[in-house]
């Protein structure tokens, strides 16, 4: 078993800056890939950005290019989603998820934190 905890959202302007956090406890941290997802209301959840358990393989979504910035700690066993120059269509509850292998879809991860809110105002 694998528990996911996110902190770190809250209500931000457009274009500053949040840094998520999930922490991670249970099964070796460092065995899993990491992705983080989001979803608005009224839409389907969908793939952010993910990492490979080496840390070596990072896949992003188009919308998030160039603006956040995934990275994780296994020392610490958390995993990082630092988002910059954010707009009001990021606002969304940001969940990570561990699973075997990176990917980029929901049903390739095996465990869920609650999630997060995040709300950019215009």
């Amino acid at each position: 078993q694998v528990q996911l905890v996110e902190s770190g959202g809250g209500l931000v302007q457009a274009g500053g800056s949040l840094r998520l956090s999930c922490a991670a406890s249970g099964r070796t941290f460092s065995r899993y890939a990491m992705g983080w997802f989001r979803q608005a209301p009224g839409k389907e959840r969908e793939f952010v950005a993910a990492m490979s358990w080496a840390g070596v393989t990072t896949y992003y979504a188009d919308s998030v290019k160039g603006r956040f910035t995934i990275s994780r700690n296994n020392a610490k066993s958390t995993v990082y989603l630092q988002m910059n120059s954010l707009k009001p269509e990021d606002t969304a509850v940001y969940s990570c998820a561990a699973g075997g292998n990176i990917a980029t879809t929901t049903t390739s991860y095996d465990y869920w934190g609650q999630g997060t809110q995040v709300t950019v105002s215009s």
